[in-house]
């Protein structure tokens, strides 16, 4: 017999209590970063939550919760792998270097719809079709915001070159 949701739900609690620590240090260790781990901590109770499962046992709901839990650690660390990321700490630090005076800045003040595309692209490294799918748009859409986005931080660098002058 399968429990609904708000059984469930009501568990949830009770398995972050008992269960929480452990799988946190599990996902810790597979993908050796705080906010990752807690990300797939959060994926597995989720998962928990969507699947409510019937246990036979205690062990045997520790054994899905860990399963789970080292299968997201699995899909991330893939994903890491297909999608190398830059760390924040980098792109502060070319941020701050004089020849890219106000370059981040500048960025930020582009449109949302802009600047996603421009982040995905180039410090990402992400194609356009699969920015396309990312965004939910076309690969040409892709295109065209990347081609404004050059077309507006080419405008902006050269009005605050101007502007320091």
């Amino acid at each position: 017999m399968k429990t609904d949701a708000a059984h469930c739900a009501g568990n949830v609690e009770r398995v972050m209590e008992q269960y929480g620590d452990m799988l946190f240090q599990i996902c810790l260790v597979m993908l050796k970063k705080t906010g990752d781990a807690e990300d797939a901590v959060q994926d597995t109770l989720l998962r928990y939550l969507q699947k409510a499962p019937n246990f036979e046992n205690a062990e045997h709901e520790k054994a899905w919760l860990i399963t789970v839990a080292a299968n997201r650690c699995r899909d991330m660390k893939r994903f890491f792998v297909r999608h190398p990321q830059t760390n924040l700490e980098e792109i502060h630090a070319y941020a701050c270097r004089p020849e890219d005076n106000g370059l981040l800045d500048t960025l930020l003040e582009l449109p949302d719809k802009i600047r996603i595309v421009l982040v995905l692209y180039y410090v990402h490294g992400y194609q356009t079709a699969e920015i396309a799918k990312i965004i939910g748009k076309s690969a040409s859409a892709v295109k065209m915001r990347l081609f404004k986005g050059r077309k507006l931080l080419k405008k902006q660098l050269k009005k605050e070159e101007w502007l320091y002058e």
